[in-house]
Parts: structure tokens; C-alpha cells; sequence
């Protein structure tokens, strides 16, 4: 075995974005949505209601994402004790999303540039399966149509996020956060709604908030329960402090999802990559370190290698200073090498 020390400039690190589908039907667009009537009845189903991309007896189901709905007031979920009004299972989701994307358990939420008031009061919490991406969501290619159930042409809205039309980043404990707005790809666009408001927004605001580093998509429900002409799907929201309202709220804006048939999304991955450069001149590693290459009297076995040798390289080895192998690479075919050649051998470590 032979040893050539690396030098620091035979060390070059690299990162590459790699983008791929989040849905477990390998596309990147979900058009089929079922929900567990189990999980929806369980002791789970008051804070959230799982998607599956099948029927979720089916042996190929899988968690796709979540619907949660939220309420600052408690309004639409489970009372836990009438005697402390205004808290339930929608307010402890409220807090927890609160406290992740605001950072301030006294903070209201915002949608779109200025609008705030009482749509600040609920939301729709949709949370992609951690499961199905790898590092985080790749902004621009977030498309969610809605659609509402009523008629026979029921009203419709694309929604994503703007991250195409920002100069400025806006960031917070969560990581990256856009506005939700009615358009496709990551740009807004202009839609005719009534009081002409700016574009791909509503009268309530934005649609909500896009998250790609936790993949979490926040929903204004005040701007989905407005009439088509103002550009909303005409969502029920039921925030009465009952025990089943919540559930309904959950399954409203999943059979909106279903109705539509269209969840685009992907995932995006930094993937850093260390090239380690080998080099051999042309007088290194031409002699083999076989002990079979040598008879019991310390001579060749075969005499013609004494001025002619030739060896092949298939395997680098890299070690550290006390000699420890830290990892292998192996050549796709061996690599013949005399005193008349040379090579340089790049091995890549993804990590």
C-alpha cells in the first residue's frame, strides 16, 4: 500500500440546491385527497385532520399533510372547562403557531401589506408531513387551488406565494416567511375584484403565510369565506365554542382542497459536497506493494516489471494523520498507471 500526503488546494467544498417532488406519488402536483374517519373521530381529531394522497386503508396511504384550524378566542373547537370561557383546542393551536411564526404571544398576524383587525382572530394551519421533504420547500412552486361547493359553477382561486415579487426577505424564528396571494409560480396576479385592491390580495388581506423552511402554509379564512367577486371561495367558517365545530372547519377547507384537485409543491435540499483531488505524477504508485511480487529470495517474480512496471489503481483510500481510513472510493474500472502516465483522480463526498 502506498500513501501521497494531500495538499490544502487538493480540498475544494461545493453546495448545489436539488430540488424534488414532496407527494408520495412522485409528481409534483397531489389531485387526489382522502381523510381517515378513525383519526377524524379520534382523540386527534379536534386539533388536526390528516390527507392521505389514497384511501387510508390502502396499504400505499401515507400522511401527505395536515389541516388544523385556529382560533385566538376559542371559537370552533372542543371547550374543555365552561368555566374558563374562551379556551379550548383551537386556542392552543392559535398559541402554538403564534408563538413559532410571530415570536410574541402578544402579536397579531397581518395579512398582505397593512391588513390586520379581526381576520387576526383564526386561521387555517396547513402542515406538509415532515416526512415528505427533505431540508425545506422550495418557494415559487407552491400552487393550491381552492374551490367552493356550492352551485354549478362554484367559485375558484389559485393560491401562491409571492416569493417572486419581494426585494426583501422577511424572516423569522421559522425561518423564511412570504405572503400567500392569488397567482401561480410565485408571482401575484392581477384578478377582477371588487374595490380594486392591490393585486393578488383581497378586501381581508392577503390569502396568508407561506413558510418554507418549516413547511407550514398559514390560511386567512376571512379572505377564503368572501364571495367570488371579491375574490374569495365562499369558505363556512364555523367559530360557535361547540364540540364539533372545529372538525366541520377542518373538513370545510379539505373538501375545498378535494373539490379543486390541485396541490402543487416541492422540496429543495443543499446538498455540500467536498472534491478531494488526487493526484498522481507520473512517477508515484507504479510499483505494486503485493508481497506476492516478491519471491522468498527478495526478487521479482516477474523480472520484466523491474524497468517496465505497471500497476492498477481501482481503489483511493483517504486517511487521516494517524493513519485511520476514513472513507473508500472505488474507480467505475481499473486505471492502468506507469512511469509514462499520469492521473487525476477527483473523489466527491456528499454530506
Amino acid at each position: 500500500m502506498a500513501f501521497k500526503a494531500l495538499d490544502p488546494e487538493d480540498f475544494i467544498v461545493s453546495s448545489d440546491s436539488v430540488t424534488s417532488t414532496v407527494w408520495s406519488n412522485n409528481s409534483p402536483s397531489l389531485n387526489t385527497f382522502f381523510s381517515s374517519s378513525t383519526q377524524k373521530e379520534g382523540s386527534s381529531g379536534p386539533y388536526y385532520l390528516n390527507v392521505y394522497q389514497t384511501a387510508s386503508s390502502d396499504d400505499t396511504a401515507a400522511i401527505q399533510f395536515q389541516i388544523a384550524y385556529a382560533n385566538k378566542n376559542g371559537g370552533g373547537g372542543v371547550n374543555f372547562d365552561s368555566s374558563v370561557p374562551f379556551v379550548s383546542s383551537t386556542t392552543t393551536i392559535y398559541g402554538q403557531y403564534r408563538t413559532l411564526i410571530l415570536e410574541d404571544e402578544n402579536a397579531s398576524f397581518v395579512w398582505g401589506d397593512t391588513f390586520t383587525g379581526s381576520a387576526d382572530n383564526d386561521f387555517y394551519a396547513i402542515s406538509i408531513e415532515r416526512a415528505r421533504y427533505k431540508e425545506k420547500i422550495f418557494p415559487g412552486t407552491f400552487n393550491l387551488v381552492l374551490s367552493g361547493s356550492d352551485g354549478t359553477n362554484p367559485a375558484r382561486v389559485q393560491l401562491t406565494d409571492n416569493s417572486k415579487d419581494v426585494t426583501a426577505l422577511t424572516f423569522t424564528d421559522a425561518g423564511r416567511v412570504f405572503d400567500i396571494v392569488s397567482g401561480t409560480n410565485g408571482s401575484a396576479v392581477s384578478t377582477a375584484v371588487t374595490g380594486g385592491v392591490t393585486a393578488g390580495l383581497t378586501p381581508s388581506g392577503s390569502y396568508g403565510k407561506f413558510l418554507p423552511d418549516v413547511g407550514l402554509i398559514i390560511l386567512n379564512p376571512r379572505a377564503l369565506a368572501l364571495s367570488q367577486s371579491l375574490g374569495g371561495v365562499g369558505l363556512t367558517i364555523n367559530d360557535d365554542l361547540t364540540d364539533t365545530a372545529m372538525v366541520a372547519n377542518n373538513s370545510n377547507l379539505f373538501e375545498s382542497i378535494k373539490l379543486a384537485q390541485t396541490f402543487s409543491l416541492n422540496s429543495e435540499e443543499t446538498i455540500t459536497s467536498d472534491f478531494v483531488f488526487v493526484r498522481v505524477r507520473n512517477t508515484d504508485f507504479n510499483y505494486s506493494t503485493n508481497p506476492s511480487m516478491i519471491s522468498g529470495s527478495g526478487e521479482f517474480v516477474h523480472s520484466s516489471l523491474i524497468n517496465n512496471p505497471q500497476t492498477f489503481i481501482t481503489t483511493v483510500g483517504l486517511y487521516n494523520d494517524a493513519n485511520e481510513l476514513l472513507s473508500v472510493a472505488k474507480l467505475s474500472k481499473p486505471l492502468v498507471k506507469d512511469f509514462t502516465k499520469e492521473a487525476l483522480v477527483r473523489v466527491k463526498l456528499d454530506f
